[in-house]
């Protein structure tokens, strides 16, 4: 098993950290490495879009031509897990509060309106406890970072958690999505999420 992070900007690192600590607390053996090429992301059995500058991400991605790999090998089945920045990169539709709606580049596979910067700005940054119940009972502590939320979701989209009545993690298929920074806690349960669906497309 191999997984990439897609390591062009945010938070690639603790990513890195978070999948390793996941893989070893499932007892497999799989590499994680950091995928920047389109030759790596050929090689790769599942990927991790982070947090970060959503438009930064997807201009890189799109100057060397990646994007449409990334799309191609999603649509072959390929496991996805995008936390914030990586969620509005997946999202068929994006929109700004203030901008209205905006011009970037995405990937554009999962069946999600996104709403960028929902919660405001930096300083408005915040944890919650989510009810997950896909990952168990106990509650997982969000970190919203300049978050978005998810505005509307497409008939084959299954909701994984709502902050009050905002959705703020969704699934599509192997893809999973979600609003808030799992890499940022000491909890591993979405990573581990994540690697049970490479699991069961290796099978």
């Amino acid at each position: 098993m191999i997984i990439g992070i897609l390591a062009y900007q945010g938070a690639i690192e603790e990513h890195l950290k978070m999948t390793k600590i996941a893989l070893e607390s499932m007892k497999i053996n799989g590499e994680v490495k950091l995928v920047k090429k389109y030759d790596e992301i050929k090689e790769i059995n599942g990927l991790i879009i982070p947090g970060g500058e959503s438009t930064t991400i997807g201009k890189i991605s799109s100057l060397n031509q990646t994007i449409q790999l990334i799309k191609q090998r999603i649509y072959e089945g390929m496991p996805v897990l995008g936390t914030c920045a990586g969620l509005i990169l997946l999202a068929k539709r994006v929109y700004d509060r203030v901008i209205g709606e905006v011009r970037q580049s995405l990937i554009g596979v999962m069946d999600i309106t996104i709403e960028r910067n929902a919660f405001g700005r930096q300083r408005e940054s915040f944890e919650a406890d989510l009810e997950i119940p896909i990952i168990g009972e106990k509650k997982f502590r969000g970190v919203f970072i300049r978050a978005p939320v998810i505005r509307e979701v497409g008939p084959n989209v299954e909701v994984l958690s709502r902050l009050g009545n905002l959705i703020v993690a969704v699934k599509q298929g192997s893809i999973i999505g979600t609003a808030f920074h799992p890499e940022l806690t000491d909890d591993p349960r979405i990573h581990q999420l994540f690697i049970k669906e490479i699991c069961n497309r290796l099978l």
